[in-house]
């Protein structure tokens, strides 16, 4: 079982902590699914006068946010699947404010991007479960840093908390 507090600094780029730094002891992909569902109950819950809202000049709306959880995850997962097939490609970082830009997240209604970041998670979801414990340690490299096919998934899932959170100080 792999478990977020086994993961080894080795694993992951140091950018990656503060996402990290949001898990404790979870089973990944138990934490997958488990996440995914308190996250959509938490957005419903934003009232929908905020769904739009950015709380700066220049700062993403929510529904911004969502798209680039939905993307960023799309990466993720494809990451993992190309480390744990042993493809040993460096792999390039992304630029996140490069694909908000031309997203449009924003001209979304909230529920197709809740629909469709549902529909990845239940592709990671079923991608994760097909891994070994020998495929979830292999490590390749991407942004020019190791990681390895479980510090992707708990990255997916740290990601997603490190957002929430953003949302619960700044947006709310």
């Amino acid at each position: 079982m792999n478990r977020a507090n086994q993961l080894q600094s080795n694993e992951y780029g140091d950018w990656y902590k503060p996402y990290l730094s949001t898990l404790k002891d979870e089973v990944l992909q138990e934490e997958l699914e488990i996440s995914l569902h308190r996250f959509i109950r938490f957005v419903q819950d934003i009232p929908m006068d905020k769904h739009d809202y950015a709380y700066a000049e220049g700062k993403w709306t929510i529904k911004d946010i969502i798209q680039h959880l939905i993307d960023a995850e799309r990466i993720f997962s494809y990451r993992a699947l190309c480390f744990a097939r042993n493809d040993k490609t460096a792999l390039p970082g992304f630029e996140e404010n490069d694909y908000a830009k031309v997203a449009k997240g924003n001209n979304r209604t909230l529920m197709s991007l809740l629909t469709e970041l549902s529909a990845v998670r239940h592709s990671t979801l079923l991608l994760f479960k097909d891994f070994t414990e020998e495929e979830m340690l292999r490590i390749g490299t991407a942004s020019n840093k190791p990681m390895s096919v479980r510090a992707a998934g708990f990255i997916i899932i740290g990601h997603q908390n490190h957002h929430q959170r953003i949302f619960e100080e700044r947006y709310l």
